[in-house]
């Protein structure tokens, strides 16, 4: 441990690690400071209510910290804090991006962020896509195992958007079996006719994939291979959003 570490990186540092660790010889070893200093620092820390002890022994997160916790989700603006990594990708890749969540069985845009084609995608803002013809939802459904995936197209169904669009579970499974081997999906002109799209999903704070991000194009301009090659630039960007969303990489 640097000597030019604060008293405040110290506090901050122990107050990570009680987050993650219980015990306090566990908190000791993560942090690498000496125990005097720790059991300083975690007494101040449970008498502001930031931490407790419970039965055991175990360092838990207390009222404080939870109510922060609490007004810090409430107060998270998905679009502001991924803007910049969307503003980042649609210079490199020149082509619109969109930001979804997912809202039941649809995907809901809430983010697009054009490039300067003189063209524009047919999609807004607050749009509504069902999970199975979109890039998005697609790489968000296969983050799910089978049975969730049987239960989600018995209550949906596979309603067909275009003549592309994939309208039985052996063909949704098989699509899902790719997405999971290559880590990205792509809308073949299943939602929309001429509209490309490659998409993959995004990780919050509690680890679940309910957001995700895509690139869209017009098939006349963009190839599915020419789409394939901006799937670095797509999983950088969702890499970074994942982790700006207290997500781990």
């Amino acid at each position: 441990m640097s000597e030019a570490t604060t008293a405040s990186e110290k506090t901050l540092m122990v107050l990570e690690a009680a987050m993650t660790h219980g015990r306090f010889s566990e908190i000791v070893t993560a942090v690498n400071l000496p125990k005097a200093t720790v059991h300083r620092i975690l007494t101040t820390l449970v008498e502001r209510d930031f931490i407790q002890v419970a039965d055991g022994g175990a360092h838990v997160p207390g009222p404080k910290i939870l109510s922060l916790a609490g007004v810090a989700y409430d107060r998270v603006d998905i679009s502001t804090i991924v803007q910049p990594y969307i503003d980042d990708l649609v210079r490199r890749v020149q082509c619109t991006v969109h930001v979804g969540v997912r809202s039941g069985d649809e995907i809901i845009y809430l983010v697009r962020t054009d490039s300067d084609k003189p063209y524009r995608m047919p999609s807004r803002v607050g749009a509504a896509i069902p999970l199975h013809t979109s890039a998005i939802g697609k790489a968000i459904l296969a983050r799910l195992d089978d049975d969730a995936i049987e239960r989600f197209v018995n209550r949906a169904g596979l309603p067909r958007r275009t003549a592309r669009s994939l309208t039985t579970l052996d063909e949704l499974r098989a699509e899902l079996a790719d997405i999971r081997e290559d880590g990205y999906a792509f809308d073949r002109e299943e939602n929309v006719p001429g509209v490309v799209c490659i998409g993959t999903a995004v990780r919050d704070h509690t680890g679940h994939s309910n957001y995700g991000l895509s690139i869209s194009s017009l098939a006349l301009e963009h190839t599915e291979g020419q789409l394939a090659a901006m799937a670095g630039d797509l999983r950088k960007a969702a890499a970074d959003i994942t982790h700006a969303l207290g997500g781990d990489r």
